[in-house]
């Protein structure tokens, strides 16, 4: 797996725990006024999780060179799908437009690819 996309992961990891951060503290407030703390943890978690995941990724292609850029693929959706998905939830959360509404199952679906295509690889991969 290249570099840009572990950075990627790395980058993603971080602002999902500073995003995090910043919601249960000094964007509380506005927050709970608004009534989407929720929603801006639901982002939080969905971006900390894949975040999570994506590391996973990088470590399974240290030990597969082989299939490292099938995992790359994934890595790239998950991150898309936190771009969007969280990205629009973040931005919903703080009274952004309605059309981010749209977005976010577009992230969904990406996330949703990026598992689908690590199972199919994973269940097609033969073993040794």
């Amino acid at each position: 797996m290249n570099g840009k996309i572990t950075g990627g992961i790395a980058l993603n990891g971080f602002l999902a725990v500073a995003l995090g951060a910043f919601g249960a503290h000094a964007l509380k407030p506005v927050l709970l006024r608004l009534g989407t703390l929720e929603i801006w943890q639901t982002g939080g978690h969905y971006q900390l999780a894949h975040s999570v995941a994506g590391l996973a990724l990088v470590a399974w292609a240290q030990g597969q060179p082989a299939y490292a850029s099938r995992l790359a693929r994934v890595a790239v959706l998950w991150l898309a799908g936190c771009l969007l998905f969280s990205g629009s939830l973040y931005g919903l959360a703080l009274g952004g437009p309605r059309w981010l509404g749209p977005v976010t199952p577009l992230g969904g679906l990406a996330f949703l690819a990026g598992w689908g295509l690590l199972a199919w690889d994973a269940f097609r991969t033969p073993r040794a």
